[in-house]
């Protein structure tokens, strides 16, 4: 290979590494030195002011010459290592907020003015000047920001600047990033500074923690024009300096503004609060922060609670509660305890009731339950097919609705699990299989219904083939769910949330398309099964009440309930007012969790009496009846 490609993919290779870790400095000037290999230095000469910098080479020397800095002045030579090659790939980088200029040269990093604190008139946006070329020793590939200024060898690259308000620019610009509040918080941190920093942006306090620290609370600086009674307090606990350090520096940042925030659909009150420490990602504190928001009244209607942004987990802003706990101290006070650092803020819930009370409980329950009716329809499943009579029609209908429960609960148990560990295409997917297992239930229990209805008053009509049966039950939940499937947008991950925790699962999410097709297909299928299943219900309780062994209560209860759930009718326990929601939420969660048992508990129970009852040879002696078409139904 050319030795000159060679060196043009090394800048590259340099240039779009450097940019991925220093694209928000204010100049980033990089190139491949060709030099003799022998004597190599580093000449330096910086005086303030903001005239210019120039970037220079020869066959010896690499020269950064100028004035650009607001209190840093220094002229040295700096010798090198003899280098094994003809040619060194170097980044010049300037931080003006900062007053900080560096070089990278060969992957070594050279600093040429420390920082000097946050400046507010600083040099900055420099652009190219005049250029010298050179017909050997220079710059090859000179770049500015990774845009190629020459691929020829220069001796010289000449730049210009001007001096701005630099903390205003520096915050705009950060306003504009994704992780603009990340900017600022590592400006503050490289600043050097401890006590009070202020930007237009956000105000911060640096205190060294030192190997005696036992916990303070942290004053916040005030803004102008702004009241100390409404600035944020915090509390930082003992425990926060890391024990292998003896002196650490953390951060403490109130933003009253909070448009580096807002690019997320929660709605959060403007003070955000950010705390961290330097160098260090601190979680599971055995003592939480404390911090302590004040805030205007609110309506009845909403509620705050504590949030925090984990910029480590997310490239845009998303709020969560997990490792916080909130405390309303009273109407226009909230306090936050939380055992990590981060951003936080108030997020304020418009809607109260969308939180799930007892969610741990629910859960609980709920894994519980589906256990038993997993276990309820496999045995199940198993005694029907060994059944003499399981060519029966109705036997078929049965298997059928106990395969799809069994598919569902099974799914619906590990839907937490899977959201928690597989990425979001294979969410999407799974999402979409417990909707279809979802829907199934739901149509087998309407083949239910208009299979007993073909029983009782269509006696002596054939009863449909059993394929059309399984058609329906198992065919057609996949149209819909294949259609929203291909809309997009539709399945993924869904948090459940309450007061103590959260709960995540792979279903439908909250778009609007995922809550029109979950009001409309979900809800309405929901709501033909449980009204037909009602009328069904109340015909079959009329046909069998007369009968000599459903005349004591017990027997009439089971067949009247595993009927109900045949039917789907305990799904109706969803629908009672709101004004008992958290009661008829557990007997939700209870009833059809215990689906698969309740059906095994009335097969087992209609075959015992059907073996024990004296009349039941004589029951089974005639079919041409509607009465004992019934009983048929009743067996199997």
């Amino acid at each position: 290979m050319d030795q000159r490609i060679g060196n043009l993919l090394l800048v590259l290779m340099i240039t779009v590494c450097a940019q991925a870790t220093d694209g928000d400095r204010d100049f980033m000037m990089c190139g491949t030195w060709l030099h003799s290999g022998h004597s190599l230095t580093v000449d330096v000469d910086l005086k303030s002011g903001c005239e210019r910098i120039d970037v220079s080479a020869n066959a010896s020397t690499l020269s950064i010459r100028g004035s650009i800095t607001a209190q840093c002045v220094r002229s040295e030579v700096l010798p090198l290592t003899t280098s094994q090659g003809n040619s060194s790939s170097f980044c010049v980088f300037w931080e003006p907020l900062l007053d900080q200029l560096m070089v990278k040269l060969d992957g070594k990093n050279f600093t040429l003015c420390s920082a000097h604190g946050l400046q507010t008139l600083c040099c900055t946006h420099l652009s190219p000047g005049h250029q010298k070329f050179s017909s050997q020793y220079g710059i090859e590939n000179g770049s500015l920001h990774g845009d190629l200024l020459s691929s020829k060898v220069m001796a010289d690259y000449g730049f210009n600047g001007e001096r701005i308000d630099c903390k205003e620019f520096f915050c705009n610009r950060a306003a504009q990033k994704s992780r603009g509040a990340n900017m600022l918080e590592e400006a503050v941190m490289s600043s050097g500074e401890v006590g009070s920093v202020y930007l237009p942006c956000v105000q911060s306090t640096v205190i060294e923690m030192k190997e005696d620290f036992g916990g303070t609370n942290v004053i916040l600086p005030v803004a102008d024009g702004a009241s100390r009674e409404t600035i944020p307090s915090i509390y930082l606990p003992a425990c926060l300096k890391p024990e292998e350090s003896k002196t650490s520096k953390v951060v403490c940042s109130y933003y009253n503004n909070s448009m580096f925030f807002q690019k997320s659909s929660y709605r959060i009150l403007e003070d955000v609060i950010s705390i961290s420490v330097e160098n260090k990602i601190i979680i599971n504190l055995p003592e939480p922060i404390r911090i302590t928001f004040h805030h205007p009244g609110l309506m009845k209607s909403e509620r705050t609670k504590c949030v925090s942004w984990d910029t480590r987990k997310d490239n845009e802003v998303t709020w969560r509660e997990t490792g916080c706990t909130t405390r309303h101290l009273n109407a226009i006070e909230t306090e936050c305890c939380c055992n990590h650092l981060t951003y936080f803020a108030i997020l304020v819930d418009m809607d109260p009731q969308r939180s799930v009370r007892h969610l741990e409980a629910l859960t609980l329950i709920t894994a519980v339950c589906c256990a038993v009716s997993i276990v309820s329809c496999a045995i199940l499943f198993i005694w029907l097919c060994r059944q003499r009579r399981s060519k029966n029609q109705s036997s078929l209908v049965h298997r059928g609705l106990v395969m799809a429960l069994f598919f569902l609960l099974v799914l619906f148990v590990f839907a937490g699990t899977v959201a928690n560990t597989v990425p979001e295409s294979v969410c999407r997917f799974f999402g979409g299989l417990l909707h279809y297992a979802l829907l199934s239930v739901l149509c087998w229990m309407a083949v239910e219904v208009v299979q007993t209805f073909w029983m009782l008053y269509m006696v002596f009509t054939p009863s449909p083939k059993t394929w059309i049966w399984y058609l329906l039950g198992f065919g057609v939940p996949a149209v819909p769910v294949i259609i929203l499937g291909s809309i997009g947008n539709v399945y993924g991950k869904k948090t459940v949330k309450s007061d103590e925790t959260e709960y995540r699962m792979c279903w439908m999410t909250d778009s609007s398309s995922a809550l029109i097709a979950h009001y409309i297909i979900n809800t309405g299928l929901l709501l033909m099964v449980v009204s037909s299943g009602l009328v069904m219900l109340l015909l079959v309780f009329r046909k069998i009440r007369h009968r000599n062994e459903w005349r004591t209560n017990c027997m009439t209860f089971l067949s009247i309930w595993g009927l109900s759930c045949l039917f789907g009718s305990t799904w109706a326990v969803i629908f009672i007012p709101s004004g008992t929601s958290e009661t008829s939420l557990f007997l939700f969660c209870i009833i059809n969790s215990l689906q698969g048992f309740f059906l095994m508990l009335r097969v087992f129970a209609l075959d015992w009496v059907q073996r024990n009852s004296q009349s039941s040879s004589d029951v089974s002696s005639t079919g041409s009846t509607r009465q004992n078409m019934l009983q048929s139904q009743e067996k199997n």
